[in-house]
């Protein structure tokens, strides 16, 4: 299980990142106030997969990906969310965690946009928590994966 410190970690990562998320929303052509709401959406996604995970890396990552990808696909549009996924992975060195990455927000894309009616309405919260048996089912199933430990 992951500790607070740990939660607070990923928490101030995302931030961190959230200028980059922001930039990378606005030029593909998400308002302001829909860039504010990807921003406040990585943060969230990292809130509730830790939630609904005990702090394995492995299917938590996967989740947090996966609703992530799917809440801004499903109110903002796959361009927005593929920009945001892309601006998230610029820059890192880790090809193998990229490429499980990539997968996992091209399966929460295309849920996004399968279920955009469903995704748009209620909170941020209410969409991702929805959105979080979605993902555990696609873990459980192999649709979404990991780099395995050595």
């Amino acid at each position: 299980m992951a500790s607070a410190f740990d939660s607070l970690k990923k928490a101030a990562q995302a931030v961190v990142g959230a200028p980059h998320v922001f930039n990378a929303a606005r030029d593909a052509g998400a308002s302001a106030s829909a860039a504010a709401d990807v921003m406040a959406a990585s943060a969230a996604a990292i809130r509730a997969a830790s939630a609904a995970t005990d702090g394995t890396p492995g299917p938590e990552n996967a989740i947090r990906h996966f609703i992530w990808q799917a809440y801004i696909s499903g109110r903002h549009g796959s361009a927005v969310a593929e920009a945001v996924a892309a601006a998230h992975e610029e820059g890192r060195n880790t090809p193998h965690d990229t490429r499980v990455d990539l997968h996992n927000n091209a399966a929460g894309r295309a849920c996004g946009e399968a279920h955009s009616a469903t995704i748009g309405q209620g909170s941020l919260m209410d969409a991702l928590n929805a959105l979080v048996p979605v993902a555990q089912e696609k873990w459980a199933s192999d649709e979404l994966i990991w780099v395995k430990p050595h």
